[in-house]
């Protein structure tokens, strides 16, 4: 996702657009399905997990790919994490224990460039 979006913010920098990248990822249970009317409805997950995540993407920084501790129990043994300690997030009733993924290369925090 990183590299992706290095690119792309690349391309739009050459046409003066600033774009930044940050990623929230939670694992939960959400409800699916369709929502709304005959004449206007959508496909939409919702659900505290769905809240969380958009939580974490707002907390992050440029270049960071904030995930939840059950997150980063499943993935890290294949990517490296930096371990963010509880962060305190709107909406949340409890602090939540937070992870930034590091680039996989040097084990880094990473930054769009």
């Amino acid at each position: 996702m990183r590299d992706t979006a290095s690119e792309l913010i690349g391309s739009w920098r050459l046409r003066g657009c600033e774009l930044g990248f940050g990623v929230g990822i939670a694992w939960g249970y959400a409800t699916l399905g369709q929502i709304g009317f005959a004449d206007r409805s959508g496909y939409t997950a919702i659900g505290t997990v769905c809240n969380l995540a958009a939580r974490l993407c707002a907390e992050a920084k440029d270049g960071q790919i904030l995930v939840t501790g059950r997150v980063g129990a499943a993935v890290g043994a294949v990517a490296p994490l930096e371990d963010l300690g509880n962060l305190e997030l709107k909406g949340l009733s409890r602090p939540v224990a937070a992870f930034n993924v590091l680039d996989r290369a040097n084990g880094i925090p990473a930054e769009v460039t």
